[in-house]
């Protein structure tokens, strides 16, 4: 999920055609927002290798994929072809062939290829929060699980010129017990509990850097719907 908190549902014409919803938030507050299809890709070729006989930790993946060669493929996750399981590799090679790109030949290759195409996506989605809503975003927070990922973050930042904020690992689990804690009065407001958190949980912030490649690669994976 990739959005921003407003104090109001946002409902027009332009929400509906950048396909955004909006969702009930504590407090009154409207979390507006994307679903973005997250490291689905990569699950899915770890899948398939491992049916082929071949296990690839997910550490050593991307641990390769720090080493690959940046910019070599790129791919839209948000094409029709790589929403449904089965043969992910198979599926980003062909995307690759028909968008006239070098193919991913390792697996460090395919990790590289999708994490970067997700960085770019994350840029082309905040692209549009500020379009739908009219307001620059300075920074993006990314939680959860994914926020391990200190790859991804780094292509994040560079990806969209804006700073990152990782973690916390945990954020469910601690904004439900936070929560109850607001309504057993040990918690006095929104803003009190976001401070706890803050000062709680550590978090690992990522600057961007070349960016001038990114840009690059950018305007690249803009253009790659208009080849297939």
């Amino acid at each position: 999920l990739l959005g921003v908190e407003l104090p109001n549902p946002l409902i027009n014409d332009g929400v509906r055609k950048l396909n955004f919803t909006n969702e009930a938030g504590y407090g009154g507050t409207t979390r507006f927002l994307k679903n973005i299809i997250g490291l689905w890709l990569l699950q899915e070729c770890r899948r398939e290798w491992l049916r082929q006989g071949r296990k690839h930790e997910y550490a050593t993946l991307i641990e390769e994929a720090g080493r690959a060669e940046s910019f070599r493929s790129l791919v839209d996750p948000r094409a029709n072809r790589f929403m449904k399981p089965g043969d992910m590799p198979g599926k980003i090679t062909t995307y690759c062939k028909e968008t006239g790109q070098p193919s991913p030949e390792s697996p460090g290759q395919f990790a590289r290829c999708i994490l970067e195409s997700l960085a770019l996506l994350y840029r082309l989605t905040i692209e549009e929060v500020e379009q739908a809503t009219g307001h620059s975003i300075e920074r993006l927070h990314i939680v959860g699980g994914g926020s391990r990922n200190a790859l991804l973050n780094q292509f994040a930042a560079d990806a969209t010129e804006r700073e990152v904020v990782a973690g916390p690992v945990e954020a469910t689990a601690i904004g439900n017990v936070l929560i109850q804690a607001i309504a057993l009065g040990h918690v006095e407001s929104l803003a009190a509990l976001r401070q706890i958190v803050r000062d709680s949980f550590p978090s690992q912030i990522f600057q961007p850097r070349m960016t001038a490649d990114w840009r690059t690669a950018y305007h690249r994976f803009l253009g790659l719907n208009l080849l297939v």
